[in-house]
């Protein structure tokens, strides 16, 4: 028998058990940071599709970003919940000072990236950056808000592009 011969099919679907546990811990994180705040140097790279019928962002960052966007809960964000029965993250964000809340369905969650501790995942087709690959976020430029809801700090949340997240083809 040959050693590049195929695995046999299982019958047993690992691949969709595998996926839900480490959506679970993603999810286990973000309730922990919901419930207790993010502890010491912690903080979260957020990938979902903005395409997903069931996200809801604002139209001006949807027409940014018209499939993926990531976000960084760092400093400044507010009303993080995780509803497991409804099966969706919600969360409040400053772009730009204008205040805006996401919701982002579970199955439109891409990537979960704690740099601090250099902890990613990967659901599907993402592919999550080395620690030293991480680029400095940069925030979208839309017009300040007179109004902005209380904040954990004032420094602002910020978009990632995602072109620093996908992986360059080598030439060989």
């Amino acid at each position: 028998m040959s050693d590049s011969a195929p695995p046999p099919e299982s019958l047993l679907p690992y691949d969709r058990w595998t996926e839900e546990a480490m959506r679970n811990v993603a999810l286990r994180a973000l309730e922990f940071a919901a419930r207790n705040g993010l502890p010491g140097e912690h903080h979260f790279y957020l990938t979902f599709r903005t395409d997903n019928p069931e996200t809801k962002v604002p139209g001006h960052l949807k027409a940014r970003y018209p499939q993926e966007m990531t976000i960084v809960l760092q400093h400044q964000f507010w009303d993080l919940k995780v509803d497991r029965g409804e099966q969706k993250v919600s969360v409040g964000l400053s772009f730009g000072g204008v205040a805006a809340t996401l919701v982002i369905p579970f199955a439109a969650l891409v990537a979960f990236w704690d740099p601090h501790v250099r902890v990613g995942l990967r659901f599907g087709d993402a592919v999550i950056p080395d620690a030293e690959a991480v680029p400095e976020p940069v925030e979208p430029e839309d017009p300040p808000a007179t109004e902005e809801p209380p904040a954990r700090s004032d420094a602002p949340a910020q978009v990632v592009s995602l072109d620093a997240f996908r992986r360059r083809p080598t030439k060989e």
